[in-house]
């Protein structure tokens, strides 16, 4: 009879969780596309800003678990919680326009809530990716997290 300790039930587990950046969202065909912090490259038609709708979706990551860094822009919740939010890659995104494109934004859902002091400065989002397109008053997003938990985040992880 074999047992399996809780460390390596614990260490598996977090083996299967993928650590992505935000790069890692964007097919690999489009990439030309935009510049190293995952932003399209500027058009500068004279138009006005509105969110770009380059970029597609990397459906072969369509319900992993994952890890992404990102800024919590918030959406439902009350003083203390936060149970739907926007992930962003930079601080300020879709408060200032125009808004990074839809495979730049993560739509999270956090029904247990994460509390609201935690989410000011830069995170760590864990759980199940999903390529579902949702769209808000703010932006149009690509990708849904079912989330999981949230991470301190520590530069240079």
């Amino acid at each position: 009879m074999t047992i399996i300790s809780l460390t390596m039930v614990t260490t598996f587990a977090q083996a299967e969780v993928l650590d992505l950046n935000w790069i890692d969202l964007i097919p690999q065909n489009e990439r030309n596309q935009f510049d190293a912090n995952g932003m399209p490259m500027p058009n500068h038609d004279g138009g006005a800003a509105k969110q770009s709708q380059i970029g597609g979706t990397r459906s072969e990551l369509n319900g992993s678990q994952i890890k992404i860094p990102g800024f919590v822009i918030p959406l439902e919740g009350d003083e203390n919680t936060v149970t739907e939010f926007l992930l962003v890659p930079y601080f300020g995104a879709c408060i200032h326009v125009p808004p990074p494109p839809p495979n730049q934004i993560i739509y999270v859902k956090f029904p247990q809530g994460a509390p609201v002091q935690q989410l000011w400065d830069v995170i760590y989002l864990v759980g199940t990716l999903k390529t579902e397109s949702i769209s808000t008053d703010l932006a149009t997003t690509a990708y849904v997290v079912e989330g999981q938990r949230i991470e301190a985040y520590e530069d240079g992880e």
